[in-house]
């Protein structure tokens, strides 16, 4: 792949979750590895990679930073193929026992960049479709996640999180050009609302996005829609899996993103005068 100046490969790693954790760890080294080998500058995971999307499974998988095989691994390959590695999200537990939804985002020497913890828990019941509450066992993050990863400034939010418009444009404002939502669409909002999300959010902010999600898994009790995909400032889908077992390898032009801010631009043209949009609790995390 000829890569352009002014652009970064990414790779999208959509893998199965099963009950085995060390399984699933392994596998994502797996597909990380594989991104590394397609000269990827950033690979990422799904949400719960190492862990089944279940509630009374988060206590029994979660794990402290920096003791546990996930960051073990997350960082050690990110290390050894010199790449940045935005670990999905996996159930973390703190110094206070407290359990949150968090992804770790790795540089290329393997040293943690940052960390974001989702900020909306996902607490739903749909008449004849999902029914879930993330909060029986999950706290909430209340940090803005932006992080400056190779040469690229990365917006992290989780699932859920992308469904307030608010929390992506916040990480704009602070300088995001790709927003990347690890997430577990289930069968019900997935068909409905994944894509929509993603290119709405994309739009939004004229800001590349990718979403990645775990492969369908059969056996799973929750049913997961898949799709993983990156979309660019213009609404479009520039690659897309379906719901198997896949590694997206994306090419991203930032070049598109500078002309569309330049022949339409929404962000110079916020009326601050009229309103605004601020964070009230927590911080904006810049690093």
């Amino acid at each position: 792949m000829k890569v352009k100046s002014n652009s970064i490969t990414l790779g999208i790693c959509q893998l199965p979750v099963t009950s085995d954790k060390s399984l699933n760890i392994r596998n994502a080294e797996k597909m990380l590895k594989a991104a590394a080998e397609k000269k990827c500058k950033i690979a990422i995971l799904p949400e719960m990679f190492n862990c089944p999307y279940d509630a009374k499974f988060f206590s029994e998988y979660a794990e402290s930073y920096p003791k546990g095989e996930t960051f073990t691994m997350l960082s050690q390959t990110a290390a050894q193929e010199h790449m940045v590695v935005v670990g999905g999200s996996v159930p973390e537990r703190d110094e206070y026992g407290n359990i949150f939804n968090t992804s770790f985002i790795f540089d290329e020497r393997g040293d943690l960049l940052e960390r974001h913890r989702k900020v909306h828990l996902f607490d739903v019941e749909i008449a004849g479709g999902t029914v879930f509450k993330e909060s029986s066992i999950l706290s909430a993050g209340q940090d803005i996640t932006v992080v400056k990863a190779a040469g690229l400034m990365l917006g992290i939010g989780i699932c859920y999180d992308i469904r307030f418009p608010e929390l992506s444009r916040l990480m704009t404002l602070a300088g995001a050009k790709l927003l990347i939502f690890p997430g577990v669409f289930g069968m019900t909002t997935g068909p409905a609302h994944w894509e929509l999300l993603m290119r709405a959010r994309a739009v939004d902010n004229q800001v590349f996005v990718a979403g990645a999600a775990p492969a369908n898994f059969r056996e799973s009790s929750y049913q997961v829609y898949g799709h993983s995909m990156v979309v660019n400032p213009w609404g479009q889908i520039v690659s897309a899996a379906g719901d198997k077992e896949e590694l997206l390898i994306v090419e991203i032009d930032l070049e598109i993103l500078n002309t569309v801010r330049r022949e339409l631009p929404l962000l110079q043209h916020r009326r601050a005068d009229v309103y605004e949009l601020c964070q009230k609790k927590g911080e904006t995390t810049f690093v």
